[in-house]
């Protein structure tokens, strides 16, 4: 019996030898307490060298690779390897959890960091992505996440200097980070010429932004900002592993195993070389320093820890030694003294003396050392190597006695014999030798039985037997010295064993669990004196058994700290020890044997022991002792909530099934009915697996649940109200301390938590995530803030929340089995206890963990299971009710005493004021005092002591209890059975509700002419309950087997009921007495019904397919209908009483005759024109669309008709009760749906007058009943949605604008590829042309002419050298919306194109910018709150959701300075469209462009993400906050509109109802407006307004617009609203209305644009102006009085804009795009002066050398000359058909050149006037032209084509000019070309897909820019030959820039964009002279 419970004493950890030094750095620190921390395996080590003495941290669960110290050096981070690393803070001084961080990085944590105040940690995983991670460790909250490196990460570190910063450095990197938002923002150092990029490998951050690292070559890299600025060299002659900054300055340490100090501006002190030192040795590697005042501390590669004082620097102190790299696997015990031998693969054996903890010999050998003995004399040592050989040593000296190699393979186990003379070495052959000691080790003898090799060996005691184990698990027996094997059980029988390692045989079978591989324990030792055995294992788990053991899974403690393998654990010699190994942890762990006296006192000592369970679960030996469990709770526990379909997969459910309802839904679908129902109460209560969940609130209702529903009830008046906000079972319920809020918890696959409001039901929070299956258990701390909840997965979550907020503040795993309750320590927010099967723990917070202790139960109990508990008057009680009818009374952890309660369970317990009280399976209430002692009251819940007053009747006495509940001077009961009883102090019981106990619920009839209806079920009961306002159950029959349906006869007065054993009978339907029964099948009866009328024939359909008619007069069975394939399911009659219809379970509608049984086939036309008597068949063309689109998961069960044949009403298996119009012809028909049952709603039935519905649920028990609303009488109400399956199959309208803004597809600038259609191969990668004469380098030749000519440039030549962005013309209105505002009382407006914010002033037109995006800007917003002035919100477009630089984010900033604020990095994957602050201006909403639409709200300060929910399957355009709220918010869409509430973390829409008004359809929104009193509008695409009250549409402004109404702007002062629409001018008309509040007047706004259309974008209102931003690019200024006009902003409308021209002496230019507008912009006015519109798309534009002349290029081949002077057209002439690339005038004014994508240019002389005749054209043009420029001379023109070729020809006459010598020598005019060996510098590496599009040399011809596919301009000197040259580069534009060009006198740049229609002027910076 012995090993049926765990071994009673105890071991205590009490040393560790050895440190980390393998693969891990920097983890070696002084604490305040001048102690020293480190770790080793799964442990942190405080050592303290004063006193000698370690302390251990024990919260880890694998190997430990990271440490940080806290900055005030009390608190310690260690992080570790594993599936699921944790991050544990704790305290050095306690070794006590302060918080865990958990649930983020996968594979492991490499490093940690605190900032300087100690606030913040930073994490760095070992994921392939190396992710970063930011935490508010105390909240144990993450901040912010972003991926690291490609590459490992080796440091990181805070910079001290400068908050929020952070360095990380690692392989061939570092990176500089800033964190803003929850966004970290990496930039990579640049390496620059300064010194070689390589692997970086530890940092220090100093002042004025200087990084100090560590590289592998030993040099030391100093970064100013990102930049290298200088290098250390040679600092170490090998790679630095650690750098340790301090007051003083900095110590680093090499692999060199030298340390070295240096000061605050890193000048070197002094070195200290270690392996010059008397301890050292070659090739000592120092992994971590630590430099403190006058000490330094140092950590090798081989685990030992020196303590160096700086004045002795040559003397270091070794403080701790362990073994280096490579496994350990020998161990051994001295026979008489206190000393331990290790030998390990580092090929060192090492004596430990046990009572001094230190090493006191060391030894090293020629090869690995396996295993180890010492003789019985402890004279001699021997060890067997892992060659094959064996050396034996003389233990005193050390020095070699023999060395013997008789084996090849490694020697894995020796042993001498007890009395000394022989020695056994077993071999990984499978063979073991026998050595006679005395005769200088002579072999005498060897063993082969085995056939694997040998794992143990033992001697007898007499030294005669030997007996072994094998790799296969074999236990074989040989006689001594020979070796001969022993077979007969007998003789070894009496043989008494001189020591027990061996891991297989009868006396350890208890070791193995009942399920397990071999190998996975390496070692025990057997204590024969203590009677206990240790065992090491491949978990790190070193577990205490008793011994012998003989069971398998015999209990037992466990002990964790070794991170992998254990490879050996042995008793010392006087059993006061145990010593374990570890194998890869290279350590020795030395545990403290506690005997069971000396126990009590030990827990006390130890706290820390508790975090590793020490009463093992794992263990699963059938307990004697363990009573069995009762059978409810057996029942209980083998209940599962898993679903087929959870209500969350719905979703997804239809949208796979949507493919087959496109061809089904082309009929047009009925609309859902008018009619609609409520509920309006329910029969039940969820009391058969739900305990302690009937509480009174308090103004006195009782609040408790039953299936989906909670339930207000009110005993006075008998009325119940209902919170319907669950879609699943509700599983537990809780009071809030005030009585007013109740938390329910639910069944889902991601279950939610709702906290709602008893007076108004409303949600108040919902919290979600970090369940799965559903919630057992949820409770609330005493002052309310705070919830913990238990889940039902299969670790038992326990997860504590801050409600309010809807945040997670912890999270722990709870048990394996079940947890039943959990309760909050009223006194101690932070403590808590949960109670289940076999389980009582104590938890406390620690950050983001909990951490639990068991209830530590001693002799006084057994481990039960506990049911229920409470605490009681003091922090430190505790009480708990177990399953076998005792109270436990617990202090601390520890269980006092215990009192018998009830007979069987106590399943529940109230505490009070002044005592307790409880109830039991036993059905009876008990009072108690305060403390147990005595029992002052009992109440037995009977039937005779019910009250008159009762609502129903008690089913049986004396049912079971589970839940009790104390005020308003009585005491609630809930029972099994689903009663609800209130006991009066004084004795009388009153039942307020019942509904029917466990079993599902079927049978449902409704009486013929009384408000009553029958029910029937599988609970064997039969019940009559009314459903007048007196809402209770009149009579109660039991029946000897559960019933599946019931019927009333049509005269009321008999009932039939149909039993589970295929008998039904017929009772009186007043006193249920049998009038008369049959019993004809075998199968269950599953519908039975009288014929109407007289109610002459009964049919009654069963389960074996028959339907059997009865005469009911002269009771004989007269008809069988036969011909079914199934099971029926559903029968009716028709008025005749002549025809059944049939339902079967195979989904046949079959026709029987009655009363014969004649089948019958009737056509679907004819079954329609039959008058049925009743209708509950789900099948038929009447009731097609009944059957949803998921119908293959989902059945319908049951249906049935109103008296009026208008509304039909189903139940199906997901719960749903639906209303369909009757009939539903066509699939899918739209109906209204209302949820409140669970799962299977099993049968539905109208009242004989339709005034109410009644449903029963099938699992759920329950009995609801609705009342029935007819068409008209509406209150609006949340709970009444009109749905479908499917969308409206209406077409929302359609608009070319919408269409373009919905299909556009974004895409970031990395992934842009070329605009233009190039081929062949890029200038970068094509083979030089070797020139034909290289000039010799001196040569007497004249010198080379200039390249360019640089005409009008001043005296000195200065080269550029930055640009600055001065201006820009453009303003994204095409497929942006609400974009402009006003800012500063209307004296700026702020607006953006390309990935800038704008900020304009409107009186002066200058212009500043925000220009951190990476790229473009989709939405923008401005937050109105006056805290928060001037504050933008911008979203830009992104890539995927990873969180890295390039995921999609958006900018909160300062309009004025332009400071970032915030950025917040989102999962809207491709960007974000949408942005809205709230009402306070704290929260932001945010809408993204994935295909979920996924909708968020962030706290933008904090960078935190409140909520985030899928918004809608299309399009979402617009998302707005209410004006006045913090949680209400709108928005609208493709066809689409939904009004949310921010409840906690969760979301919850409703969708908007158009059904109140005629002929209203869903359309696409576009825009939406807010008015008083929860008024909503929405502009829709068809110009109409609608008006929206709460979420129900009540009105309809008609034609609005005369097109889409794109823009509407509520004015928060005067409530007026803006809108702006697509319309074409006319008199009455505008394209912008100002309306009053309602919308009912207007007053429309003309936008005098000379537009066709005009299609308003923008719209916002100030004081008496209106901003208006319109899709053609304009910005306007209306004025509210004069309706003046004012365009503040122009651009072009659409591009690319490819034709660029910067007049020859002014500041103006000219631009060309596709909108067939060319445009003359002025630089210094910063306005447009002229545009003429061309009614062609514009290509290409250019100035005469004189500037009085333009001439344009058309995409149509068209080409055009202007004179400047008047606009007037010179000349035109079209020879080309394509588009016109490039024109030129030659310098001399004589030529002009024209270059088309015909591969062609020509030549006209201008001085033969207008007529403009072809005089000549350049052939054999590979590809289209790019560019082309003249020489100097005008003699020779260059042409750039679109294969990445350059050519030369000769003007006029055309021809190629081929010679190298004659082009070098050309002077240019112009240089634009891209190609050239001059440019050849601009190719970046990273142009695979994308091009340089356009280049500009300056007028100086010192400097180049580019502009590319990427939307970069870059600056580079000119020329620039080298490949990838040096550049400056400048973002802004979207992708493609187009064009570019300098101004005259290199003043500015002006660059012309291709996505973003918008112009950049830049103003060039010279370098000073």
């Amino acid at each position: 019996m012995a090993a049926r419970s765990a071994p009673s004493c105890h071991l205590r950890l009490e040393w560790v030898y050895g440190y980390r030094g393998h693969q891990c750095r920097n983890n070696l620190y002084y604490t305040a307490a001048k102690e020293i921390v480190y770790f080793v395996a799964g442990v942190g080590v405080v050592y303290s060298p004063r006193e000698h003495r370690q302390k251990f941290y024990r919260g880890h669960s694998d190997d430990i690779i990271s440490l940080a110290l806290h900055p005030e050096r009390v608190l310690v981070a260690t992080g570790q390897v594993g599936k699921e690393p944790y991050i544990c803070i704790w305290d050095s001084y306690t070794v006590q959890t302060i918080s865990v961080l958990k649930d983020v990085h996968t594979h492991g944590i490499a490093c940690l960091a605190f900032d300087l105040d100690g606030q913040r940690l930073v994490s760095v995983g070992l994921d392939s992505k190396n992710a970063v991670c930011v935490w508010d460790w105390k909240r144990g909250k993450m901040l912010s996440m972003a991926p690291g490196h490609t590459d490992r990460i080796f440091d990181i570190s805070w910079d001290l200097y400068q908050p929020n910063k952070l360095v990380s450095c690692g392989v061939k990197h570092i990176k500089f980070w800033s964190l803003c938002g929850n966004a970290l923002t990496p930039k990579r150092g640049v390496f620059g010429k300064t010194g070689d990029l390589q692997t970086i490998l530890c940092l220090a951050c100093a002042r004025d932004e200087l990084t100090y690292s560590g590289a592998l070559n030993g040099d030391i890299y100093v970064w100013k900002g990102i930049n290298l600025i200088r290098t250390i060299q040679g600092a170490h002659a090998a790679g630095i592993f650690s750098m340790n900054a301090c007051e003083e300055g900095f110590a680093t340490g090499g692999r060199d195993g030298c340390i070295r100090l240096w000061d605050l501006t890193f000048k070197p002190i002094t070195v200290i070389d270690l392996r010059e030192t008397d301890q050292g040795y070659k090739g000592l590697s120092v992994r971590s320093v630590c430099w403190r005042g006058d000490h330094i501390l140092v950590g090798t590669q081989d685990s030992e820890i020196f303590e160096i004082v700086v004045q002795e620097r040559n003397k270091p102190f070794l403080i701790m030694q362990g073994h280096c790299e490579g496994e350990l696997w020998a161990l051994a015990v001295h026979p008489t003294k206190p000393l331990a031998v290790t030998g390990s693969d580092d090929r060192s054996v090492r004596i430990w003396s046990l009572v001094d903890h230190a090493l006191i010999a060391r030894c090293n050998m020629e090869e690995p050392i396996r295993c180890a003995a010492v003789n019985a004399d402890g004279i001699h040592l021997a060890l067997g190597m892992k060659d094959g050989s064996f050396t034996v040593l003389r233990v005193r000296d050390m020095t070699e006695v023999v060395h013997i190699k008789d084996r090849k393979e490694a020697i894995h186990e020796l042993k001498y014999s007890p009395d000394g003379t022989y020695l056994a070495v077993g071999c990984n052959d499978s063979s073991v030798d026998i050595y006679g000691v005395a005769q200088r080790y002579k072999k005498v003898g060897e063993c082969l039985g085995s056939l694997s090799f040998i794992t143990h060996l033992d001697w007898s005691s007499d030294s005669r037997y030997l007996q072994t184990n094998d790799g296969n698990g074999k236990r074989l027996f040989y006689r001594m010295p020979g070796g001969k094997e022993v077979t007969s059980a007998e003789e070894i029988k009496g043989v008494h064993w001189a020591s027990w390692t061996c891991v297989s045989g009868l006396e350890v079978n208890g070791i193995w669990p009942k399920y397990s591989d071999i190998n996975d324990i390496n070692s025990v030792d057997g204590n024969y004196i203590g009677q206990v055995l240790v065992t090491a294992d491949d978990y790190g788990i070193i577990k205490l058994f008793r011994y012998p053991c003989l069971r398998k899974g015999a209990k037992f403690r466990k002990y964790i700290g070794h991170s992998a393998h254990v490879t050996n654990v042995r008793w010392s010699h006087d059993y006061q020890w145990v010593i374990s190994i570890g194998g890869a942890d290279h350590s020795v762990f030395q545990w403290k044997f506690i005997p069971e006296r000396k126990l009590k006192d030990a827990l006390h000592i130890a706290p820390q022991e508790s975090l590793a369970d020490s009463h093992s679960e794992e263990s699963d030996s059938d307990l004697s002792d363990v009573p069995e469990l009762d059978s409810e709770i057996e029942q209980e526990t083998q209940l599962t909530y898993h679903r087929q379909v959870y209500k969350e997969d719905l979703p997804q459910l239809k949208e796979q099934c949507k493919e087959k309802q496109k061809s089904a839904t082309s009929k047009r679908r009925e609309r859902a009915p008018g009619n609609s129902i409520r509920l309006h109460f329910v029969h039940g209560y969820r009391g058969y697996d739900c305990r302690s969940n009937l509480f009174y609130t308090q103004i006195g209702e009782i609040v408790y649940h039953v299936a989906a529903v909670g339930v207000i009830y009110n005993r006075q008046q008998n009325t119940q109200r209902f919170y319907l906000g669950h879609d699943d079972d509700i599983l537990c319920l809780t009071i809030h301390p005030l009585k007013d809020y109740v938390a329910t918890g639910q069944v889902g696959r991601d279950p939610s938590i709702h906290i709602w409001d008893t007076e108004t039901i409303k949600p108040l929070s919902i919290l979600k995530g970090h369940h799965q299956c559903g919630i057992s258990a949820v409770d609330f701390s005493a002052d309310g803030k705070r919830l913990v909840s238990v889940g039902i997965d299969d670790s038992h979550t326990i997860v504590l929340w801050d409600w309010k907020k809807g945040e997670k503040l912890s999270i722990a795993r709870g048990s394996k089995d079940k947890i039943f309750v959990v309760k909050m320590n009223p006194y101690v927010p932070d403590k808590l206890i949960t109670a289940g099967i076999k389980h009582m723990k104590f938890w406390r917070k620690a950050g983001g963990g909990l951490i639990g202790r068991k209830g530590y139960i001693g002799t006084l109990g057994k481990n039960d299971t506990m049911m229920c508990a409470v605490y009681g008057w003091t922090e430190e009680m505790a009480f708990s009710g177990t399953s076998t009818g005792d109270v436990c009374i617990w202090r601390d952890i520890f269980l006092v005493k215990t009192v018998k309660a009830h007979d069987g369970p106590v399943f529940s317990m109230h505490a009070l004021e002044k005592g307790f009280v409880t109830g039991g399976k036993d059905g009876i209430v008990a009072l108690w005092d305060d403390s147990f002692e005595r029992c002052l009251k009992t109440y037995a819940i009977k039937r005779a002591a019910l009250a008159p007053g009762s609502k129903g009747l008690l089913l049986e006495d004396n049912p079971s209890i589970r839940a009790i509940s104390l005020g308003h001077g009585h005491i609630l009961v809930g029972t099994k059975n689903g009663e609800i009883l209130e006991v009066d102090k004084s004795g009388p019981i009153t039942l307020l509700v019942q509904g029917h106990m466990e079993g599902e619920v079927w049978g449902l009839a409704t009486h013929p002419y009384l408000p009553i209806c029958a029910t029937v079920s599988d609970d064997k009961t039969l019940r009559i309950w009314d459903l007048s306002p007196s809402h209770c159950m009149l009579a109660v029959r039991k029946l000897k087997k559960g019933g599946r349906c019931c019927c009333f006869s049509p005269d009321g007065k008999a009932l039939a009921v149909g039993l589970n054993d295929g008998s039904f009978l017929m009772a009186n339907a007043d006193t249920l007495e049998d009038l008369v029964s049959f019993h004809h099948r075998k199968d269950m009866i599953s519908d039975i019904r009288f014929s109407p009328g007289s109610g002459k024939y009964l049919a009654v359909a069963s389960h074996d397919s028959f339907i059997d008619i009865y005469n009911v007069m002269s009771s004989k069975r007269v008809g069988i209908c036969k011909g079914a394939t199934s099971y029926i399911t559903h029968i009716d009659w028709d008025i005749r009483g002549k025809l059944l219809q049939v339902n079967t379970g195979a989904k046949e509608q079959l026709f029987f005759e009655a009363p014969r049984g004649k089948k019958q086939t009737i056509p679907s036309v004819e079954v329609e024109k039959i008058a049925w008597a009743s209708w509950t068949s789900v099948l038929g063309l009447c009731c097609e669309g009944i059957w949803p689109v998921i119908g293959e998961v989902t059945d319908v069960t049951a249906s049935c008709l109103t008296s009026d044949k208008m509304v039909l009403a189903t139940g199906d298996d997901l719960g749903f009760v639906k209303l369909f119009r009757y009939p539903t012809k066509g699939k899918f028909g739209k109906f209204k749906r209302y949820v409140a049952h669970s799962t299977h709603v099993t049968n539905v039935r109208w009242t004989y007058d339709d005034s109410m519905l009644v449903t029963l649920g099938g699992t759920d028990m329950s009995l609801m009943v609705w009342t029935n609303e007819m068409e008209g009488y509406r209150e609006k109400r949340p709970c009444d949605s009109e749905e479908s399956d499917i969308d409206s199959e209406e077409d929302g309208g359609y608009d070319s604008d919408v269409t373009r803004e919905n299909e556009i597809s974004y895409t970031i600038r990395a992934l842009s590829t070329n605009i233009r259609p190039m081929f062949g191969i890029k200038p970068h990668l094509q083979q030089k042309e070797p020139s034909t004469d290289e000039r010799p380098p001196v040569s007497r030749a004249p010198p080379q002419p200039e390249k360019l000519q640089t005409n009008n440039v001043g005296k000195k030549k200065r080269p550029i050298e930055d640009l600055v962005l001065e201006l820009v013309f453009g303003y994204r209105g095409r497929d942006c919306r609400n974009n402009v505002h006003y800012l500063n009382d209307g004296d700026d407006i702020i607006y953006h194109t390309a990935s800038i914010g704008i900020l304009h002033n409107v009186a002066t037109g200058s212009q500043s910018f925000y220009q951190e995006h990476n790229d473009d800007i989709l939405c923008l917003t401005v937050n109105q709150h006056p805290k928060f002035i001037n504050i933008v919100a911008t979203g830009q477009v992104g890539d995927s959701a990873d969180m890295s630089a390039a995921a999609p984010s958006i900018h909160i900033w300062d309009a004025m300075n332009k400071q970032t604020l915030s950025i917040l990095r989102c999962y809207h994957s491709k960007g974000v469209c949408s942005v809205s602050f709230s009402a306070t201006g704290k929260l932001l909403l945010s809408v993204g462009l994935d295909p979920e639409h996924t909708i968020t709200i962030w706290r933008w300060q904090e960078g935190a993400k409140i909520a985030s929910r899928a918004g809608h399957n299309q399009r979402i355009f617009v998302a707005e906050f209410r004006p006045d709220s913090d949680t209400q918010f709108v928005s609208v869409g493709v066809k689409h509109v939904k009004f949310w509430t921010l409840a906690g973390r969760a979301l919850l829409s409703k969708k908007g109802l158009l059904s109140t008004l005629e002929d209203a359809r869903m359309q696409t929104m576009l825009a939406i407006a807010f008015g008083a009193n929860n008024l909503t509008f929405t502009g829709t695409i068809s110009g109409d307004v609608c008006v929206w009250k709460d979420h129900i549409l009540c009105r309809i402004v008609a034609r609005a617009h005369n097109g889409p109404v794109f823009a509407m702007y509520t004015t928060l002062r005067d409530g007026l609203i803006v809108t702006g629409g697509k319309e074409r001018p006319s008199k009455e008309g505008g394209a912008v209305k100002l309306w009053d509040q309602e919308l009912r007047r207007c007053r429309a706004f003309r936008l005098e644009t000379g537009q066709a259309t005009d299609c308003v974008r923008s719209v916002c209102r100030g004081k008496g102006k209106i901003l208006v931003g319109t899709r053609n690019a304009e910005i306007i200024e209306v004025g509210e009085k004069n309706a003046a006009c004012n365009i503040l902003v122009n651009g072009h409308v659409d591009g690319p804009i490819w034709g660029l021209a910067t007049h020859p002496s002014r500041d103006i230019f000219l631009s060309a795009a596709e909108d067939g507008t060319v445009r003359l912009w002025d630089i210094a006015d910063k306005k447009m002066l002229n545009k003429v519109n061309l009614g062609h798309a514009a290509r290409t534009v250019c100035y005469s050398p004189e500037g009085d002349m333009v001439a344009i290029g058309m995409k149509n081949g068209e080409f055009i000359i202007l004179l400047v002077s008047s606009l007037k057209i010179w000349g035109k002439k079209r020879d080309r058909r394509c588009a016109i690339h490039d024109i030129r005038f030659s310098p001399d004014s004589r030529y002009l050149a024209v270059g088309s994508s015909e591969n062609s240019v020509d030549f006209y002389d201008l001085t033969l006037g207008p007529t403009l005749n072809r005089i000549s054209y350049c052939k054999d043009i590979p590809s289209f032209v790019i560019q082309m420029d003249f020489s100097a001379d005008s003699r020779y023109l260059q042409v750039s084509s679109g294969c990445y070729k350059r050519h030369i020809y000769e003007v006029p006459s055309g021809k190629h000019l081929k010679d190298h010598a004659a082009i070098d020598r050309i002077t240019w005019a112009t240089w634009t070309s891209i190609l050239g060996d001059e440019v050849l510098g601009i190719w970046s590496r990273h142009a695979e897909k994308a091009d340089v599009n356009c280049a500009c040399v300056s007028h100086s011809g010192i400097s180049l820019v580019t502009g590319d596919d990427f939307g970069m301009v870059k600056l580079f000197d000119f020329p620039c030959p080298e490949k990838f040259a040096k550049h400056k580069r400048f973002l802004g534009h979207s992708p493609h820039v187009t064009n570019i060009r300098f101004t005259s006198g290199d003043r500015h740049v002006v660059s012309a964009g291709g996505d973003d229609c918008s112009l950049f002027v830049w103003k060039c910076v010279h370098m000073p002279h």
